[in-house]
């Protein structure tokens, strides 16, 4: 089962304009979920004149039961910014966070 968590899931109903992989073909267990594959997402939206391109950078979690794609950052956020979303939780013991608030999310939708 795949759970789309936005408001709006047409927003991700397509293939992403790009892809960084944070954790691939692991086992990682967080409480009872073992997980797999750990991804960022970006997704360009729009273009503005002035402020340039809208990005929505969605988290994706995959899981031995189910994945869920969640948002993580959106706005007029500049060039790179997939690149820089991925450095920053890199560097920062994000992954750990980014998995946490997905296994809550799979509980509360499961």
């Amino acid at each position: 089962m795949n759970i789309v968590d936005l408001h709006d899931p047409k927003r991700v109903d397509k293939i992403p304009d790009d892809v960084e992989v944070l954790l691939s073909d692991g086992n990682f267990i967080q409480d009872e979920f073992k997980i797999s594959r750990v991804e960022l997402r970006l997704y360009n939206e729009k273009t503005d004149n002035q402020l340039g391109i809208f990005s929505l950078i969605t988290s994706f979690v995959e899981t031995d039961r189910c994945s869920i794609e969640m948002i993580y950052d959106e706005g007029f956020r500049g060039e790179n910014s997939l690149l820089r979303a991925s450095e920053f939780l890199k560097s920062n013991l994000g992954i750990s966070g980014l998995i946490l608030r997905s296994v809550i999310a799979l509980r509360e939708k499961s």
